[in-house]
């Protein structure tokens, strides 16, 4: 007779996620305070790490050595003795000195989005948004575009998140029978660079409002990419899109609510030549809506930022697709939970 094996419950998850705010928020501080940029230049001993952050000794060496049992810092010695250092992650990723780094969203995510995610459950309730608006503030887009230094932010933001899908995307779509590309919604022009830097025989086109183009010019410049990428002002909205071979949209679709979105594919749909395609890159959620997370939490946080935008699935492109005159879909998974999705006209 042989015992059967019965699974014991196990609340270790449970606590583990409903709990997380106590790991986001002590990564998201460190990030906020650069102390990844500080250790990018050597290791730092705890009070080095006091003195340059300006800290209290009483949560100091509580606060480095969260760090180092989440996996975001490397230490010899203990607490008196201790000497921090980076990992191999954060050392490419959050040093503010080098292209790689992606804490730009995590900013963000710390000094806007962190307390509007208190007010989800009104969100649920409502359906609508939870962030400034919710007091009288301007919305989004209108606020940032309207502020230099915090359109600079949320462009990095979004450039750093973006970046390492834009790089696999530009190296494993095939280019070869397209000429030209126009990244509509192109932010700080990271795609339209990554798409030149990685396909020598392509011309591409970041097209925005008119506040994004200086920064654009700037990129463009610094990657030495101005005979083969330009920028051009205009609203996705309000106006037609730049004629080109391939059009994409990174993380542009998810602001908007359903007929938006078709709007916005049949303007792609216009402007694409028979056999163009047309690429969304986001956080697409699988089919099946169960193994996602990442993608169904963006979706949620479309919930606080907008007034009507949500994530989808890849199935869901596919009907919107067709209906506006496409012919067939396909999907390139790329880093972490994003993909792009794939329109042939």
């Amino acid at each position: 007779m042989t015992k059967m094996t019965v699974k014991q419950a196990n609340p270790s998850k449970i606590m583990q996620i409903g709990m997380g705010f106590w790991a986001s928020k002590t990564l998201l501080t460190a990030v906020n305070m650069g102390l990844f940029t500080h250790l990018a230049k050597g290791e730092l001993s705890g009070q080095d790490i006091k003195e340059k952050l300006e800290l209290h000794e009483r949560g100091l060496y509580d606060f480095l050595d969260t760090l180092v049992a989440l996996g975001f810092l490397k230490r010899s010695g203990l607490k008196k003795t201790s000497m921090y250092s980076n990992t191999e992650d954060t050392d490419l990723f959050l040093d503010t000195n080098k292209p790689s780094y992606v804490g730009g969203m995590l900013e963000m995510a710390n000094n806007r989005l962190y307390p509007f995610w208190n007010d989800l459950e009104e969100g649920l309730k409502t359906g609508k948004p939870q962030n400034e608006t919710k007091t009288g503030g301007a919305p989004i887009f209108e606020a940032l575009y309207a502020d230099e230094q915090k359109l600079r932010e949320f462009l990095k933001a979004m450039g750093g998140i973006q970046m390492g899908n834009f790089m696999m995307f530009a190296k494993t779509f095939d280019f070869n029978n397209y000429k030209t590309h126009c990244d509509v919604g192109g932010a700080g022009g990271y795609l339209a660079t990554q798409v030149a830097l990685n396909n020598e025989h392509m011309s591409c086109v970041s097209f925005d409002l008119p506040p994004v183009e200086p920064v654009v010019l700037e990129n463009i410049e610094i990657m030495g990419l101005s005979d083969r990428v330009s920028a051009q002002s205009g609203n996705f909205l309000n106006d037609d899109l730049p004629k080109a071979d391939v059009i994409t949209m990174g993380n542009i679709l998810h602001d908007w609510g359903t007929d938006d979105k078709k709007m916005l594919i049949k303007k792609a749909y216009d402007a694409l030549p028979k056999g163009g395609a047309f690429v969304v890159i986001e956080n697409i959620i699988d089919n099946n809506r169960s193994e996602n997370a990442f993608g169904l939490m963006m979706s949620l946080n479309m919930n606080i930022e907008t007034p009507e935008g949500f994530d989808f699935s890849a199935a869901d492109f596919d009907g919107w697709a067709k209906e506006c005159g496409f012919t067939q879909t396909a999907v390139i998974p790329l880093t972490g939970p994003s993909s792009a999705v794939i329109a042939i006209k």
